[in-house]
């Protein structure tokens, strides 16, 4: 369906009766390339190699900075936008989910699990995909179209789950940098001298260093390309080095460890987990770099991520599993063994993609700022230099505090799972799914629909009670600042 000019009023983003939006000018540099096309206020233009997707609201005299920014390797066609889908669910996380998800649900259910979050994910995307030009427009972000389905609440509502959802992604990527770090230490010396928290410090330090040094998105650049080779190093080592040891090892205990009502918790919340791993939240922010046909090319993105996709993740996860039991790490890399140069360089390229992703993820909140606090003009002059070592320094302190105080990666994923994923990727996606096509569903659809609402909602709510819980007991068990 092609989106006409006269359908869509330039300056609002909800139903005209609803809420008018103005949009002001950005902070961040946009970049002189090539603009591609232009609609309800949003610019979207090439940067190299990157795309800036950026767009400013302000709600009835209150200004309510919302910006997302997506990086992609020129997204135009369906297989450039399944590859950048692709890359996302293969980030650094792929090295956590043989602990966090098939150690505390075994081979039975860790691989039913995956398979079926698989499933009922690529399910959840459909849905939203479908819903792109509901009502004659495109809806280039996720909080537009809850805003257009609902109404003004909705929009704020998804926009704070997104940006929470990003935050608690942010925290996830500082432990995982501090355990490639930690990693590196002890593979040179065994002492345990320094602590895993001295290392969650310098990763921190150091994404704060990269945030203040890359001012804006279209400064990445070549770190884009240096991410995706990055992360080709782990998996292809993670996989290789886990398959070396599984044939020399003998026989690993796959049981599943901890007391009963310990088990029933780290099962729910290993189910959160699994839809961490294939969830980021942002389709229509996506979906909104796709050339027409929009809805049929975006079903063909999202059949190549759940099919093609997910390879490079399952292999990583079966085969840390296969190789370590339920003695496999959190970080898997901690469980491998071979030449010190190839776990090196595999820690290392961990350590630097994770660096890299946290500023893609941290870009939207460092936007706002900076567009709040009018940081505008050259980005060496005094005033905006100080402003990134204070405001994106004390971002990155308070999310290394949380990090280093809490360092159970997998309850954070649960975590994540439970307050963002579920609500953004399930429930949101069935209940507008079902208030926008109520009037072409018949009962038994629309039951469907109430049912996947109702379950979601209930595991939403299980998920994040088991999720605090194990951070709970991991924080009794280990203290704060654990060295785990």
């Amino acid at each position: 369906m092609e989106v006409q000019k006269d359908d869509v009023d330039p300056l609002k983003i909800y139903n005209d009766e609803q809420l008018a939006i103005e949009i002001p000018e950005t902070a961040h540099k946009i970049s002189s390339g090539n603009l591609l096309f232009s609609f309800s206020g949003f610019i979207y233009v090439h940067i190299s190699s990157c795309l800036f997707v950026i767009g400013l609201n302000q709600v009835h005299g209150t200004v309510l900075f919302g910006v997302n920014l997506l990086v992609f390797y020129h997204v135009d066609s369906w297989f450039q936008a399944g590859f950048v889908l692709t890359t996302g669910i293969n980030s650094a996380y792929v090295l956590g989910y043989s602990g966090a998800v098939m150690v505390p649900l075994g081979w039975v259910g860790g691989v039913v699990g995956l398979i079926l979050a698989t499933l009922i994910s690529l399910y959840a995307n459909t849905l939203i995909a479908q819903l792109h030009e509901f009502g004659g427009r495109r809806h280039i972000r996720y909080r537009d179209l809850a805003g257009f389905v609902y109404g003004p609440k909705a929009y704020s509502l998804t926009w704070v789950l997104q940006y929470v959802n990003l935050f608690m992604i942010n925290v996830g990527y500082i432990m995982l940098s501090g355990q490639a770090l930690k990693a590196i230490y002890r593979t040179f010396r065994d002492d345990n001298a320094m602590k895993l928290p001295y290392f969650i410090a310098i990763a921190g330090f150091t994404c704060s260093l990269f945030a203040i040094c890359i001012p804006h998105l279209s400064a990445l650049r070549i770190w884009l390309g240096f991410s995706t080779f990055l992360g080709l190093v782990y998996v292809v080592t993670a996989v290789s080095l886990s398959l070396r040891d599984g044939i020399k090892a003998p026989p690993r205990d796959y049981s599943i460890p901890g007391t009963d009502t310990g088990k029933l918790f780290t099962t729910i919340g290993a189910s959160a987990s699994l839809v961490f791993a294939f969830n980021t939240g942002m389709l229509p922010e996506i979906q909104a770099t796709v050339r027409p046909p929009v809805v049929s090319n975006m079903m063909k993105a999202l059949y190549f991520q759940f099919s093609v996709g997910v390879l490079p993740l399952y292999a990583v996860v079966f085969m840390g599993y296969w190789a370590y039991g339920n003695g496999a790490s959190s970080y898997l890399l901690n469980n491998v063994n071979g030449p010190v140069w190839v776990k090196t360089s595999a820690n290392i390229s961990a350590f630097l993609q994770s660096v890299i992703a946290l500023h893609i993820f941290a870009s939207p909140m460092y936007e706002y700022l900076d567009t709040a606090y009018g940081i505008k003009g050259s980005a060496l002059g005094f005033r905006n230099l100080s402003f990134r070592i204070m405001v994106r320094g004390g971002y990155i302190v308070i999310t290394t505090f949380v990090s280093a105080a809490l360092p159970f990666l997998g309850d954070f994923m649960s975590l994540t799972g439970a307050i963002s994923t579920f609500p953004l990727t399930f429930i949101l996606a069935n209940h507008m799914y079902l208030v926008a096509k109520k009037q072409k569903l018949n009962s038994l659809e629309k039951s469907w629909h109430w049912v996947n609402v109702s379950f979601f909602g209930l595991m939403a709510v299980a998920a994040t009670i088991a999720a605090l819980r194990l951070i709970a007991v991991h924080s009794k068990t280990y203290h704060i600042f654990a060295d785990m």
